[in-house]
């Protein structure tokens, strides 16, 4: 059986996009189903099609935006329960950081003898902290995933997604290893259907975030830190532990203004590349957010807001005054400033329609945002509403018209076969393969939203491998059981027409159709027909766009 003739038509259907004219009949009850369900969520499982149809599309809506809070508490406790990192808090990962570090001092191996072992000898080798980091992180990916295909809060689910990229922070980076679990579940998840300023004040005080775009390292020129003075003039004295401490303490002591938080707080979390700052206005922004630091991991590792370090003088941002001699009230008043510019209103909005309507946002779509935004004062449950009750939202021309990411591609096509998620990092591996390494990317702008940065042949190439493994039941990290959901027949017309109701909901084209069924002649057994033309519906072009 080869999948190359189904390859090339996936990848051409998939770059070309859904048939044009697909007619003004308005939606039906199911199709409405089918659209909120992949938008607002990672897709139907079985059955689900026809429950929200019959029990109403926009009540659905309603309940999914309404919900008290992101976790679902029918899943929670299991997930406490099978997910150790949920489990731990931070002083209990800062004490662990900070035991693997001893441990690597005392361990006097040179980079050379890391080098030279193979990733299994390093991993065999290294203290038990370092494997417990490793496996945290394995466990903060498999968490997404879990999280997408049982959640009942789909929306919600989707929702925190958007905002780990929007507010996104890599793993990789020192300290950031320890604190993105609290950071993932206290700051973004906690406050992910709230107020847009109590979320962006909430990451801006967040101990991952000052590390991961360097806002701990900055200091108004020429500070220095409690003490410091006193062991330099003991220095002079010729104390020698004092000169001792001073040097190590000048060592670690950051330098001067630091802009690289300062510049993506104003392009990327609030007001857009266009939104009308300048150069100017963030180098005064970073100095009106020196002293916003970490506390060291032994004094608690917590936000912290170092008054020493802080430039107490004035300062204007877009033409609003920051008088001299305020502390951190004046970083508060500018993040509360930037949350209600109108620049922010339309950037953050634009991003919500391109997540939730198309790639190219209408700007009908972010108007009707943008009033909902002014008119709650930033409350992200009403923005939502607004956008899911606009005429671009439900428009035909924005129907089925996105392509999914790797993340959304996993999960809808576990939730497809109603599959089963083990605890292993192993689903959440396969993600990874696919190009979409949760919480490992680097820059600061998060992963991507449209077609072209997800849409080649290689990718799909892979994505039609991964879903013929699971459906047949071979792609570690998930149990199917195609039996509760397409019986087995010899009847391949019957079989390629039921995985086209359950799985595609009947958006089978004829092309993909053909192909299938030419693929299937070469298979006799029931059993391995059925699993292969799920596969094959999976990995077609139909199930890529959502």
């Amino acid at each position: 059986m080869s999948t190359h003739p189904l390859l090339l038509i996936l990848a051409a259907a998939t770059l070309a996009g859904p048939a044009a004219g697909q007619g003004s009949a308005p939606l039906t009850p199911r199709d409405s189903a089918i659209h909120a369900l992949n938008r607002l969520g990672y897709g139907p499982t079985p059955g689900l099609i026809e429950q929200v149809a019959k029990g109403g599309v926009l009540l659905w809506i309603d309940r999914q935006i309404a919900v008290g809070e992101v976790d679902d508490p029918q899943i929670a406790p299991g997930l406490r329960r099978d997910f150790s990192v949920l489990r731990a808090s931070p002083e209990e990962l800062l004490r662990t950081y900070v035991d693997l570090q001893q441990a690597r001092r005392a361990d006097r191996r040179s980079p050379a003898d890391d080098a030279s072992m193979s990733p299994e000898e390093r991993m065999r080798r290294a203290p038990p902290e370092a494997r417990e980091m490793r496996a945290m992180g394995g466990e903060l990916q498999q968490l997404v995933v879990t999280r997408g295909i049982r959640s009942g809060h789909q929306l919600a689910e989707v929702v925190a997604d958007f905002w780990v990229n929007h507010f996104n922070v890599f793993y990789g980076k020192n300290l950031d290893r320890v604190y993105l679990p609290s950071y993932v579940e206290e700051t973004l998840r906690k406050n992910a259907l709230g107020g847009f300023e109590r979320l962006l004040i909430a990451t801006a005080k967040s101990p991952a975030m000052m590390i991961y775009l360097d806002n701990a390292q900055s200091v108004a020129p020429g500070s220095r830190p409690p003490g410091f003075d006193r062991l330099r003039r003991a220095a002079r004295l010729g104390m020698r532990r004092a000169d001792s401490m001073r040097q190590q303490l000048e060592q670690r002591m950051p330098t001067g203004l630091n802009e690289n938080y300062a510049r993506e707080l104003l392009e990327l979390h609030t007001l857009g590349v266009d939104g009308g700052y300048a150069q100017h206005d963030v180098t005064e922004v970073a100095r009106i957010l020196t002293g916003w630091s970490v506390e060291r991991p032994l004094q608690g590792g917590g936000f912290a807001f170092h008054d020493w370090a802080h430039d107490r003088g004035k300062k204007i941002v877009m033409g609003t005054d920051f008088p001299a001699g305020r502390g951190q009230e004046e970083g508060l008043a500018l993040l509360k400033m930037l949350a209600g510019h109108p620049s922010t209103m339309h950037y953050v909005s634009g991003k919500l329609c391109a997540r939730f309507v198309s790639d190219t946002p209408p700007d009908g779509c972010i108007d009707d945002a943008v009033r909902a935004w002014r008119r709650s004062n930033g409350e992200i449950r009403q923005v939502l509403t607004a956008i899911f009750h606009s005429p671009d939202f439900w428009a035909k021309a924005n129907i089925g018209t996105k392509v999914k990411t790797p993340l959304e591609f996993v999960v809808s096509a576990v939730r497809a076969l109603d599959g089963t998620p083990d605890t292993t990092a192993r689903l959440a591996q396969a993600v990874t393969r696919l190009g979409q390494p949760l919480f490992l990317h680097t820059a600061p702008n998060g992963y991507p939203e449209v077609q072209e940065d997800w849409v080649n042949s290689g990718a799909l190439l892979n994505r039609m491998n991964l879903a013929v493994q699971l459906a047949a039941n071979r792609l570690p990290g998930v149990t199917v059981d195609l039996d509760r959901i397409i019986p087995k027949t010899a009847d391949r017309t019957a079989l390629v027409e039921s995985v086209n109701r359950v799985i595609l909901g009947g958006k089978m084209t004829a092309q993909t159709r053909r192909v299938i069924l030419d693929q299937l002649a070469e298979v006799a057994d029931p059993a391995a027909a059925r699993a292969l033309a799920v596969g094959l519906g999976l990995g077609g072009p139909e199930f890529q766009r959502q």
